[in-house]
């Protein structure tokens, strides 16, 4: 199953959307957005950043896991991942965003 995106509106009423693998399991999640199309726009921008390695800012947590950040090219925090244990396996993370999210789907849950 290919990696989709999903897009949905949280409690608070704004609009976010997720990254998911082929498997499921999230992979980048986006802020809230007051506007569906500027939530739509981020996906966009994901799928056109997500392929430069230059866009991603790899962190550690004060936990000390590991987590990153995809920019896009203003700079802008366009998605966030979830927390890893090893970097091996944030690096895996990107990787599989980088692979997933140019021709991911966009599954629209806001009705």
């Amino acid at each position: 199953m290919a990696g989709k995106f999903e897009l949905y509106k949280d409690n608070a009423g704004e609009f976010r959307f997720r990254l998911k693998a082929g498997n499921g399991e999230n992979i980048l999640a986006s802020e809230g957005y007051t506007q569906k199309a500027s939530a739509q726009n981020g996906i966009d921008s994901v799928k056109k950043n997500s392929t430069d390695e230059a866009r991603y800012e790899k962190k550690e947590t004060a936990a000390g896991k590991f987590m990153f950040n995809l920019k896009s090219s203003n700079g802008q925090v366009i998605g966030t991942s979830q927390s890893y244990a090893s970097a091996s396996s944030r690096d895996g993370g990107i990787e599989s965003v980088m692979k997933n999210a140019p021709e991911a789907a966009v599954d629209d849950q806001t009705g």
